[in-house]
């Protein structure tokens, strides 16, 4: 005879209703819920969900004999067993788990790591790469490119205004060109990426975690972080520098445009000072805010997407999660890179004056 004990604390009946006594083997009387024939033994055959209802403070204590099928019996939950401090303490530890930011964080940490490793290792799915490049650059040039040209103007209103009345008409084309290849264009491009592709990275690769998808790629002998992270993340950071130029283009034709239409200043005299006032170290910095700010947004959205539990809940969870974190981590790398390519006192808008 071979005997295993549950002793978790669990939900069970009042032996009193059912006509049970806990002191010997657990039968049922004739016609009660569990057989017609007297004697019957209550653990055959499959416990009925109404036997679930009931008291608290209740153990299962079953007792397997080979002969015999199993036998259930009940332990109360005043023993001394239930009370014994080693239980206690499993219960604890058991019933313990980081908080959802803690491990969610350390999840991007590691997921970027896994990036870098298999990157340089040569492990890409292409195709795939090729693919979500296409959603990321040519499918987002629309809405990016509006984005900027409406930025562009409504910054160009503000400069030309005050700039016009100082009589620094020569300037506003370099401080236009400056503000937006410094910042503008770069931060403007990826929280439209955010928005657009960021959430569409969680919301499919939170739908296939809880549809476990992902554990049918490791059944198959295909990583996901190779067939599904990294061309994403590729992609992001190839894509966005290429936008962030093409938003400034827009964004210094659109000023001009406007400051030449409306207030009167010469589109000549735009460019000509954007000329003299813009670097080459300008453009090169945009774009490596660009790229990490592509990297922050792609690896975010997707550690967002491969944690979601919770069904279709935490599918819209993870997702309106994913695009609040990238859109701090953009803030925050803008400010950190900020200080770090621009240090003392500037001289750039002294060719242009």
């Amino acid at each position: 005879m071979q005997t295993i004990s549950l002793l978790q604390p669990m939900c069970f009946p009042s032996f009193r209703r059912l006509g049970v006594k806990p002191d010997k083997w657990m039968r049922m009387k004739e016609g009660t819920l569990f057989g017609q024939s007297k004697g019957r033994l209550v653990g055959r055959g499959n416990l009925n969900s109404l036997f679930l209802r009931s008291l608290k403070h209740q153990s299962l204590f079953s007792m397997l004999n080979s002969t015999d099928g199993p036998i259930l019996s009940s332990v109360d939950g005043d023993s001394s067993v239930n009370n014994s401090p080693m239980l206690e303490t499993e219960t604890w530890f058991s019933k313990w788990s980081p908080p959802s930011y803690l491990w969610r964080g350390l999840s991007v940490l590691i997921l970027a790591g896994q990036v870098i490793i298999r990157t340089l290792k040569g492990k890409v799915h292409w195709r795939n790469t090729l693919q979500q490049l296409e959603r990321a650059g040519p499918k987002s040039v629309g809405v990016c490119l509006l984005t900027a040209a409406f930025v562009g103007m409504a910054f160009t209103i503000q400069f030309v205004r005050e700039f016009t009345r100082l009589g620094l008409n020569r300037s506003v084309g370099g401080v236009l060109a400056l503000a937006f290849s410094r910042e503008l264009s770069p931060v403007v491009t990826s929280i439209v990426v955010a928005g657009r592709i960021g959430s569409a990275y969680a919301a499919e690769l939170g739908t296939m975690q809880v549809s476990e998808q992902t554990d049918t790629l490791r059944v198959l002998g295909t990583n996901p972080v190779d067939y599904l992270i990294t061309p994403r993340v590729i992609a992001c950071c190839v894509a966005l520098p290429i936008l962030t130029l093409m938003c400034f283009t827009i964004s210094m034709a659109s000023s001009a445009l406007l400051a030449d239409g409306v207030y009167g200043v010469s589109i000549n005299i735009i460019l000509d000072s954007a000329q003299r006032a813009l670097r080459s170290w300008d453009l090169i910095s945009a774009m490596i805010k660009s790229q990490v700010f592509g990297a922050i947004v792609a690896i975010v959205s997707c550690s967002w997407g491969v944690t979601t539990m919770g069904g279709a809940k935490g599918v819209g969870e993870s997702t309106t999660s994913a695009v609040v974190i990238s859109l701090v981590g953009i803030f925050i790398a803008d400010f950190a890179l900020s200080c770090l390519f621009f240090q003392g006192a500037g001289d750039s808008l002294r060719n242009c004056a």
